[in-house]
């Protein structure tokens, strides 16, 4: 059964145009002046894309750089030992540690939105993948978290690096900043993900890439982007 929708969800829709594609800056305007939150709301841009996700390289993975940031904190923990353990905590890492926070980890903590790794730390940090996987947490060489450049992956994660990967169905879902954002900050981050998104196109793709574009806050309504004013 379809949950029923607010009213105040329902008063927000009222003034999105049904079956209009908006230009994205026009969109992004629209989505904060309808967002009714009581709290500094996320926005966040949705891909419907043309993929074959049984296809391995129609699967997209990674992470980008918001040059605006996301709007938000992010606790960082580093899994490392020796001076690369020294040189996450310089660059920012709220945690650092080698078996002793994989043990914290095994206990229940996942007070934590990004988790880095050295390569070398890898067999121990691979214990936690039931824990992690499905929190999106493991660490990835896809999404720069598994490296041997531990300063520059804390210091992207602290200044407002995201991730991006698409679900089974070729949809991709990625935050881009908070509704008290200023237009041009989001319209930034937005096309930063946009361009990212498009150069990865698989070249087995055949047709449209892009089926739908859409942004939201986090409670609102969606709102079509015109990607063909991209």
């Amino acid at each position: 059964m379809a949950k029923k929708k607010s009213k105040k969800y329902l008063e927000a829709a009222k003034q999105v145009e049904a079956g209009k594609q908006y230009e994205a800056k026009e969109a992004i305007e629209l989505v904060k002046k309808i967002d009714f939150a009581n709290f500094d709301a996320t926005v966040e841009v949705a891909f419907n894309l043309n993929l074959d996700t049984k296809q391995a390289d129609q699967q997209l993975r990674g992470a980008v750089v918001l040059p605006n940031g996301t709007g938000r904190d992010q606790t960082v923990v580093v899994f490392a030992k020796g001076a690369k353990a020294d040189e996450a905590k310089a660059a920012g890492a709220d945690f650092v540690g080698d078996d002793d926070l994989v043990a914290k980890i095994q206990d229940g903590w996942l007070d934590f939105d990004v988790a880095i790794a050295t390569p070398d730390m890898m067999a121990q940090v691979g214990r936690l993948g039931r824990v992690l996987g499905p929190k999106g947490l493991m660490p990835n060489p896809k999404t720069g978290t598994v490296t041997m450049d531990v300063k520059k992956a804390v210091e992207d994660s602290k200044a407002g690096k995201v991730t991006y990967r698409t679900d089974r169905d070729g949809n991709v879902h990625v935050p881009f900043g908070k509704v008290s954002f200023d237009t041009e900050a989001l319209l930034g981050n937005f096309n930063t993900i946009y361009s990212t998104i498009a150069k990865l196109r698989p070249a087995a793709v055949k047709g449209i890439y892009m089926k739908h574009v859409s942004v939201a806050s986090t409670f609102g309504p969606s709102v079509t982007v015109d990607t063909t004013t991209l």
